[in-house]
C-alpha cells in the first residue's frame, strides 16, 4: 500500500484514503468547491450537522460540486466517502473550547488550500453553527481576498441552553451576533430562525434563505434486524405497541422533567421507554425531584445507534413524546413524523412549524400532558392511523432529502448570496 492509497474504516464504514493536502496531485481546480465546516465529520454516527453533511454529499446531484467535509478526529487522514473529499483537523481536548479550537483550525485549512490553488474561483464556506464569531471578521478579510463566500447555518438558539453558564451563555450571543454580520448569506432550517436573525440583527440587514432539514421518512427496509428487535424488547422489559417513546439527548431544555412527571400523574398502563445519552448529574437531580424509580413504566433505555434498529422502535412505538424547547427543526421530531403515527409534541413554535395538524401538543402546565396522555391511551386503532398517515404526508411534502439538497444545490451553484 502506497503512501496515500488504500483504504481506512471510519465510524464503521470503509473509505478511500487519498494524499494529504499538503502533497501536489492531480485534482482539478474547476468546478465549485464547497468547504463544510462545524460538524463533526462524515460517515455520520450521531448528530443532527453530521447526518445532514451526509445526505447532502449523498444525495449530491450536481457533479460540478466539489465537497470537502472536516472532521474532528485524533487521526491525520484525508479520504473520500460519498464523493466528498474529507479531513481531519486534530484538536485538543479543552472541554467547550475544543469545538471553537476545530472550527477555527478548520476554517484555516481549508482557506490555505485554496491559497495554495489559486486556479479555484469563488470558493464556498459553509460554517454549521455560531461558535467562531470573535475570530470570523479576521478570516472573512482572508476569503474575501481569494474571492470567496461565507455562509453560516446559524443553528438554534445555543445561547439559551441551560448547560452553559452564564458567561458561556454570553460569549454564544455575541459570537452569534458577529457571525450574523459577517455572513454573506444564512440558511436557517427553521422558519422561526429565519425571523428571529431578521428582527434580532435587522440593523446589520442580514441575508437569510429557509432551507428546512429533510428526511428520508422510510420505513425499516428489511426484516434482518426483526429478531435483534425482539432481542432488544425482552431486554428492556417492552412489548411492542405497549411503549411511549422519547428520543433525544438527556438535558433539561428537552423538558424532560415534564414528561416524566406527567406521564407519572397520568393512569397509562403503556410504559415510557426513554432513548437517550447518559447523564448522571441530570439524571440524578430528576430522581431527587420525581422518585421515578419506583414506577415501573419509567424505563431508561439506553442510547441506540443503529439506524435500522432505531427504525424499528419508532415504528412500534404506540406514540412518540418531544420535547424539544430549544433550537430549530429536530431531526429525531422528523425522523418520529415518518415512521411513528402518533406524535404528542411540546407547543412551541419549532414543534408547530415543523409537524402542523399532524400531530398533537401539550404544554407544561400541571396535568396538560398527563391528559393528553389518558386522551392518546383512549383512541381507536382508525384514528391512530389516520395521524399516521397525515404525519407521513407532511414529511413527504416538504422535507424529502432530495428536494433540500436540490435547494442547497441550487445556492452553492448560482451563489444567492446577493439574490436571496
Amino acid at each position: 500500500m502506497g503512501k496515500g492509497t488504500g483504504s481506512v474504516q471510519i465510524n464503521h464504514k470503509i473509505v478511500r484514503k487519498l494524499p494529504p493536502w499538503s502533497e501536489k496531485d492531480s485534482r482539478k481546480a474547476e468546478g465549485q468547491h464547497v468547504f463544510i465546516i462545524g460538524s463533526k465529520g462524515i460517515p455520520a454516527f450521531y448528530g443532527g450537522f453530521e447526518t445532514f453533511v451526509e445526505k447532502l454529499t449523498k444525495h449530491r446531484v450536481s457533479v460540478d460540486i466539489h465537497y470537502h467535509v472536516a472532521r474532528m478526529a485524533e487521526d491525520d487522514i484525508h479520504y473520500e466517502y460519498n464523493h466528498a473529499e474529507c479531513f481531519d483537523v486534530n484538536s485538543p481536548r479543552i472541554g467547550a473550547a475544543r469545538a471553537v479550537w476545530y472550527d477555527l483550525a478548520a476554517l484555516s485549512a481549508s482557506i490555505r488550500w485554496c491559497q495554495d490553488n489559486p486556479g479555484i474561483r469563488c470558493p464556498v464556506f459553509y460554517i454549521l453553527a455560531c461558535r467562531i464569531g470573535p475570530f470570523i471578521g479576521y478570516f472573512k478579510k482572508k476569503i474575501e481576498k481569494i474571492g470567496g463566500i461565507l455562509y453560516l447555518n446559524p443553528d438554534g438558539h445555543e445561547w439559551k441552553r441551560s448547560k452553559w453558564n452564564r458567561l458561556v451563555r454570553f460569549y454564544w450571543k455575541v459570537s452569534e451576533r458577529l457571525m450574523v454580520k459577517y455572513a454573506d448569506l444564512l440558511i436557517c432550517d427553521s422558519e422561526h430562525i429565519e425571523l428571529y436573525i431578521q428582527k434580532e440583527y435587522a440593523k446589520y440587514n442580514p441575508k437569510t434563505v429557509f432551507i428546512a432539514y429533510g428526511s428520508d421518512g422510510s420505513l425499516p427496509e428489511t426484516e434482518e434486524k426483526d429478531s435483534e428487535y425482539t432481542g432488544w424488547l425482552e431486554e428492556k422489559g417492552l412489548k411492542a405497541g405497549e411503549y411511549y417513546l422519547a428520543v433525544s439527548r438527556f438535558v433539561p431544555e428537552n423538558n424532560f422533567e415534564t414528561m416524566i412527571r406527567e406521564f407519572m400523574l397520568s393512569g397509562s398502563r403503556r410504559d415510557f421507554a426513554i432513548v437517550t445519552t447518559e447523564n448522571k448529574k441530570f439524571y440524578q437531580t430528576l430522581e431527587r425531584r420525581l422518585h421515578f424509580s419506583r414506577d415501573k413504566r419509567i424505563k431508561f433505555v439506553g442510547t441506540v445507534y443503529d439506524t435500522e434498529l432505531l427504525k424499528r422502535i419508532r415504528k412500534n412505538a404506540y406514540a412518540y413524546l418531544h420535547g424539544h424547547e430549544v433550537g430549530g427543526t429536530n431531526p429525531s421530531l422528523l425522523e418520529s413524523l415518518g415512521i411513528t403515527d402518533m406524535n404528542l409534541l411540546l407547543d412551541v413554535g419549532f414543534n408547530r412549524e415543523v409537524a402542523q395538524s399532524s400531530a398533537f401538543y401539550w404544554t407544561k402546565d400541571h396535568r396538560n400532558l398527563a391528559d393528553l396522555l389518558e386522551k392518546t391511551d383512549a383512541m381507536c386503532p382508525e384514528e391512530i392511523h389516520e395521524m399516521g398517515v397525515r404525519a407521513k404526508e407532511r414529511i413527504r411534502k416538504a422535507y424529502r432529502w432530495e428536494f433540500i439538497v436540490d435547494r442547497y444545490e441550487s445556492i452553492f451553484l448560482n451563489h444567492e448570496a446577493d439574490s436571496a
